[in-house]
């Protein structure tokens, strides 16, 4: 696949690079350019990220960052059971417990909320960073919601980083999963408060908490695009009036009409 002339592989991240030392110098590079390219492209256009990942994989299946990144390309895409896969290679290679709430997820994604829950138990859960222990409980909340159960995934979420007044990176998911929880279960009232905080702690746009505001507050938003294509002449497929420039055009047209009758005056005169 192509890669653009400006990606050198040095904009990955120098733990990496560090993985990469590994592979011969011309290799490393080449297995560094398409991780760039998926780092790049993962958010916007995933089908291109997971191309750039399977040809990174090709190069390099034993490094555990390029099994990684492979499995988030197909996680992103959808591809659950690939990207379980792929996480669980690269957990053999680290030992690390930071891909497991995505691990988790991934169970989900193809249809097992179940072993989801029953991965929130387990021992590998302690060993998590605050982040990575918020992240599992949103995966628990999300697993209980795939099962039916609106009040336990409400009650998952319940924790002392959804009470808190700091904001911290996980601070506005987390209290938009709850938001849409409480939504779900009919309680609206409070699923407002909620929305209204994560949209107060949403300071980069990671959540769409502000158009579900508006539309619990039955604000709707109109295109004016749309709105010009309603034009009522338009649509009875009548030409729209002129404009003050175009009344020069008018005149011209209506001068040869007052010589014609002129001339006929004049005819009538003289008969």
């Amino acid at each position: 696949m192509p890669i653009p002339d400006d990606v050198t592989g040095e904009e990955i991240d120098k733990d990496v690079r560090q993985e990469l030392q590994s592979l011969p110098k011309g290799l490393a590079e080449d297995v560094a350019r398409n991780l760039v390219m998926v780092a790049r492209l993962i958010d916007e256009e995933a089908e291109q990220a997971y191309g750039y990942s399977k040809v990174a994989l090709r190069l390099a299946s034993r490094v555990a960052a390029v099994r990684e990144a492979a499995g988030f390309a197909a996680y992103a895409t959808q591809r659950y059971s690939e990207a379980l896969a792929e996480f669980r290679a690269a957990r053999r290679m680290t030992g690390s417990v930071e891909l497991w709430p995505v691990m988790a997820d991934c169970e989900r994604g193809m249809g097992r909320p179940e072993r989801a829950l029953a991965m929130a138990g387990e021992p590998e859960v302690q060993k998590l960073d605050k982040a990575g222990q918020v992240e599992m409980r949103l995966v628990a909340a999300g697993a209980r919601r795939d099962m039916g159960q609106l009040d336990a995934a409400i009650v998952t979420l319940q924790s002392p980083e959804l009470a808190s007044s700091s904001v911290q990176p996980w601070t506005a998911r987390l209290r938009y999963a709850y938001a849409d929880a409480l939504l779900a279960a009919g309680r609206e009232t409070e699923a407002r408060e909620w929305f209204a905080k994560a949209l107060e702690a949403d300071k980069d746009g990671s959540t769409d908490a502000s158009d579900r505001l508006a539309e619990l507050d039955g604000v709707e938003f109109v295109d004016a695009l749309d709105e010009d294509l309603d034009d009522p002449n338009e649509q009875a497929g009548q030409e729209a009036p002129a404009e003050a420039g175009d009344t020069a055009g008018q005149h011209e047209s209506a001068e040869p009409d007052e010589a014609s009758e002129a001339a006929e005056a004049r005819e009538a005169d003289k008969g």
